[in-house]
């Protein structure tokens, strides 16, 4: 199944995005839905609430009194985190369970207000943020919820800020101009994300690409974006994966194809091949075929490694998967930390991509082009090596 994270701050439309969703065929789990049966009447969840609070946060009707027990734990970080711990593992539990009864081809959109907060998002395929300008929200609130101002602002504030929570954003839905307008991006993720990620995932492929080159400014988000496609490859593989960002989009500054490479360390190529199943759970599936590196410096000779790719349509990635220590392994490494180091290195590279983009349309032929530099560029780098006595550092052990 696709597995969907859907968050946004309050009054910002999250909920109108998740019941679109669930118009267009998604599996809604609600968290906070799941949070208060957890502690509904009898349950272990609210036995152990009224132990940590006292029975005052007890209604007549045996329910929790969610005003007293909010008055309780407002403002008051020790007690919002006892209740947060006694609330969320039973959520996550009953998350689990709902999840493992979704049919094969689900898409299961996890509509969590805390997803940033509580760290999260590494859990789900794709993270959709709900967002809106301050002052809408406000209005929102007080018109709907019958909120003052003051609570609306303060209810606001409490929570994750605009730039932490865009920052965590795969998709960013922008809520200011209307539920017309929003119903429009909610279809254009549909039909254009979330069905064929799916799909791609469902059958083990990775999102084609049309082969046409596309080169393109640097982007300054590009090593944030990147960082999200690693949280998620570590939460399947673990904390301790060697998974650095390397390639041209690793670069400041470098004209690239809005493609991010991602590489993986491994002690073996057949760990590398023990490992494919859980990246492809975490969609990033195996590409098919030979795949190796051209050894620089012995022509006719080559350095093998396994490859795969994003199953998301909507962000392209290349994961290479090469042995630690190899050459092919070292040689990623500094390529990027060379051309990152020496401004005019990468600039003499970043003029280079500028010829061969005017004289090659597709990426293959474009690729080819850039072999004679690629070996020159090793002698540059070996040069500096000697010159800085650089050692190759993947990213999880850099501070």
């Amino acid at each position: 199944m696709l597995k969907v994270g859907l968050t946004g701050g309050i009054g910002a439309g999250k909920s109108a995005v998740a019941q679109r969703l669930v118009q267009r065929g998604a599996l809604l789990i609600d968290a906070d839905k799941l949070a208060r049966e957890v502690v509904a009447a009898g349950t272990d969840g609210q036995a152990a609430v009224v132990e940590a609070f006292g029975p005052e946060v007890l209604g007549p009707d045996g329910e929790l009194d969610r005003p007293a027990l909010g008055a309780r734990v407002f403002g008051d970080d020790a007690a919002r985190r006892r209740l947060e711990s006694i609330i969320h593992p039973r959520v996550r539990a009953r998350t689990a369970e709902l999840m493992s009864s979704a049919a094969p081809g689900a898409i299961v959109v996890n509509d969590v207000p805390l997803l940033v907060e509580t760290g999260l998002a590494p859990s789900y395929h794709l993270v959709v943020v709900v967002d809106a300008d301050p002052v809408l929200r406000i209005e929102r609130l007080v018109s709907l919820r019958g909120m003052t101002r003051e609570q609306a602002a303060a209810r606001i504030a409490v929570q994750a800020d605009e730039a932490v929570r865009r920052a965590a954003a795969d998709a960013l839905l922008v809520n200011d101009a209307g539920l017309a307008e929003l119903d429009a991006q909610v279809e254009r993720l549909w039909r254009d994300r979330l069905l064929p990620y799916e799909e791609n995932l469902r059958l083990g492929r990775s999102a084609p690409r049309d082969g046409a080159l596309h080169v393109v400014p640097s982007d300054p988000s590009w090593p944030e974006q990147a960082g999200r496609v690693i949280a998620r490859i570590r939460q399947q593989l673990g904390g301790d994966a060697e998974v650095s960002h390397i390639g041209s989009t690793a670069v400041p500054g470098l004209p690239a194809k809005d493609l991010l490479d991602l590489m993986l360390g491994v002690p073996t190529l057949e760990e590398a091949d023990r490992l494919a199943e859980a990246l492809g759970r975490a969609g990033l599936p195996r590409r098919s075929g030979p795949w190796h590196d051209n050894a620089r410096g012995l022509p006719g000779e080559t350095w093998p490694k396994r490859l795969h790719g994003n199953a998301d349509p909507g962000r392209p990635v290349n994961l290479h998967i090469r042995v630690t220590g190899s050459p092919g392994w070292r040689f990623a490494l500094l390529m990027r930390d060379h051309l990152r180091a020496v401004p005019a290195a990468r600039d003499e590279y970043a003029a280079a991509k500028q010829r061969w983009t005017a004289r090659h349309a597709d990426t293959e032929s474009y690729a080819e082009a850039k072999e004679p530099w690629f070996d020159s560029e090793a002698a540059a780098a070996d040069e500096w090596v000697r010159a800085t006595g650089w050692q190759p550092a993947p990213d999880r052990l850099r501070p």
